[in-house]
């Protein structure tokens, strides 16, 4: 069960730098009443592959934090 415990760690640290790598859509300037500049754009390149990882390792940590309780 070591090597179990070896990859939640790597999943979860993974999941935490794919987390602070997203780029941020509003500011807190919209809290205050400022303009948001809400206008439509599509992800691209890197800012794709980061979106789709970060869906990708938070499926795996909750699947081995599940998997982790029964074994």
């Amino acid at each position: 069960m070591f090597w179990f415990n070896i990859l939640l760690i790597a999943v979860s640290t993974l999941l935490i730098v794919a987390i602070l790598l997203q780029q941020r859509g509003e500011g807190i300037s919209t809290v205050f009443g400022g303009t948001g500049g809400g206008a439509y754009h599509t992800k691209r390149g890197m800012e794709k592959f980061v979106f789709f990882s970060t869906i990708v390792l938070s499926t795996l940590f909750i699947g081995s934090a599940i998997m982790r309780l029964f074994f």
